[in-house]
């Protein structure tokens, strides 16, 4: 089997104002032909700036020492770390294409995207006008959109998630080249979607003979999907290994601590049954935080389009201190219904009361009172967070908006233990949200939703984006807290094994309607309906032989 890339002592560091950072110490890594390679760690590890040289995607205050050769279509190779602009630009696309972890930040929404598809042919070469809409027409059926004589003539906004993942896909297959570089590329997807990512990648790989090097924190992913492992800490390889081998026999510290973080389904009946024997008598009976009966939001129409109705007829119950885990695909209504509950959004029939108020039909005035009882974790407090703001006045600011302080440098002592609660030294509350990692954002954006000392914390999608060993101290801290605090709450996630850690019930969704409720031990133990097995099956296992087992069954289900 050829090698298609070779990275060589490869060291990289960043000029900074602080002195050059070193993110990539010594690596040497090798990518063979139809290979798939996981180079997986936790963030800062150092795995994005190793894939981005096989592009020559550095940027200027990058210096970069080793070599990193790569094999091209017609049998001759480029070191790109020496390489030429007009060489690199070559390479890219033709002998190695990438697909990006967010594709709507890719896709460009003015243009359609038959027309992006061809640009990469456009870009290496004369290809007539006809020519370039069959290749984007035939790339397009290859990653399995339907009506791809239709579809190459829409635009991005017109697809859904997993489609236009696909569509990103099919850019970087476009020129046929020999790698492509897979950065998260279904970190943001739900697990049936994730599911048919990974099958299009595998029958990628075997039909064309295409390496993939895949980045990723999911190591689910890593046993479905990958042929050997890299496992990267501080900027070194610390392991590497065929996946099987790595999964029942690690030999580094740092990979067994990586694979003992994973969240498995199961896990959480032990926590639930030890929550429900703390409760007090009568608890059952007690009055919900949230109940909601017949609940439906519709979305009005627009330009003459017809109404959607995002929630339909669901009816559910919170009671206090309880955490109720809403899970779903995308569509399927579980923001919407955080949002309702919120205030954020109209009910628009049946009834939703939040904390003793009827949310349907009530006005702004009339919520505020409640607002102050209740906190919101939203999933990427990157974009939550004002840039401008340090951390210290982003946690502040519920304090101060709701009378609590005058101030943000008044109610600074709060907010010191505040970021105590959530693990994080006060220091940081002087610093800006970019200078945090996404493991200690996601940990202030919890603070700030439990500034108020809410009665109930709304928590969407809270840490979808972390890596699994930051994402297991998140957990484990909200665990923490919430048994302290004794806050009730909603969890939304696509994450099966985070929500059954997490849940004293599940709720299921499919479509707007409610298709199953109850513990983790009903809902994911004994599934009554045909979807929640659905979920089930396409959720992959960190376990590379029970998950061939798995994919095998459902292939033949």
């Amino acid at each position: 089997m050829s090698t298609v890339a070779s990275i060589t002592d490869l060291a990289v560091s960043f000029a900074t104002d602080a002195g050059p950072v070193r993110a990539v110490d010594g690596v040497s890594l090798d990518v063979r032909e139809g290979e798939v390679l996981a180079v997986v760690g936790e963030s800062g590890s150092g795995k994005t700036v190793t894939a981005k040289t096989l592009l020559g995607l550095l940027p200027e205050t990058a210096t970069t020492r080793g070599a990193v050769v790569l094999s091209g279509r017609d049998g001759g190779t480029t070191d790109l770390v020496r390489a030429s602009a007009a060489q690199l630009r070559a390479a890219r696309g033709r002998d190695v294409a990438m697909v990006f972890q967010e594709p709507s930040s890719v896709l460009n929404p003015v243009q359609t995207v038959g027309w992006q598809i061809a640009e990469g042919l456009r870009a290496h070469g004369d290809v007539p006008k006809k020519e370039a809409r069959r290749r984007a027409i035939e790339v397009l059926r290859q990653v399995g959109i339907p009506d791809p004589e239709h579809r190459v003539d829409h635009y991005p906004h017109q697809f859904s998630g997993g489609q236009k993942q696909r569509v990103v896909i099919a850019m970087a297959l476009v020129l046929n080249p020999g790698l492509i570089v897979a950065d998260e590329p279904t970190t943001a997807l739900d697990v049936t979607v994730q599911a048919e990512i990974l099958d299009l990648l595998r029958r990628l790989r075997d039909s064309t003979g295409t390496a993939i090097v895949l980045i990723t924190h999911n190591m689910g992913v890593v046993a479905d999907l990958a042929d050997r492992v890299a496992v990267m800490f501080q900027g070194k390889v610390v392991e590497q290994a065929p996946v099987e081998e790595l999964f029942a026999d690690p030999q580094a510290d740092y990979t067994r601590a990586l694979l003992k973080a994973v969240p498995r389904i199961g896990e959480g009946t032990a926590r639930a049954v030890e929550r429900a024997a703390g409760r007090p008598d009568g608890w059952a009976e007690s009055d919900p935080v949230v109940r909601a009966e017949h609940l439906t939001v519709t979305y009005p129409g627009r330009f003459r389009q017809p109404a959607f109705t995002a929630v339909d007829d669901v009816s559910l119950d919170i009671r206090p201190g309880e955490v109720l885990g809403l899970v779903g695909e995308s569509g399927s209504g579980k923001t919407t219904i955080a949002r309702a509950i919120a205030g954020l959004t109209p009910v628009s029939d049946g009834s939703l009361r939040v904390l003793g108020t009827e949310m349907r039909g009530a006005r702004t005035r009339r919520l505020r009172p409640m607002r102050t009882r209740l906190g919101f974790v939203f999933q990427d407090p990157g974009t939550s967070f004002n840039p401008l703001l340090t951390i210290a006045e982003c946690v502040a600011e519920p304090l101060v908006v709701h009378g609590r302080f005058a101030s943000p440098r008044a109610a600074r002592g709060r907010v010191d233990e505040l970021l105590e609660a959530v693990q994080l030294p006060r220091s940081y509350g002087d610093r800006f949200p970019h200078e945090l990692s996404g493991g200690q954002r996601q940990r202030a954006s919890l603070a700030r939703g439990l500034a108020l000392e809410p009665e109930l914390l709304v928590a969407d999608e809270p840490t979808s984006a972390l890596d699994v060993s930051v994402q297991a101290r998140v957990l484990e801290l909200f665990a923490e807290l919430q048994a302290e605090l004794g806050f009730a709450c909603l969890f939304v996630s696509h994450d099966l094994a985070v929500v059954d850690l997490l849940a004293d019930r599940i709720a299921v969704l499919y479509r707007g309607r409610l298709v199953e409720q109850g513990t983790g031990e009903q809902v994911l133990g004994s599934p009554r309906e045909d979807y929640t097995r659905r979920l089930l099956g396409s959720l992959p296992v960190p376990d590379p032989v029970e998950q061939a087992r798995r994919r095998e069954a459902l292939l033949h289900g």
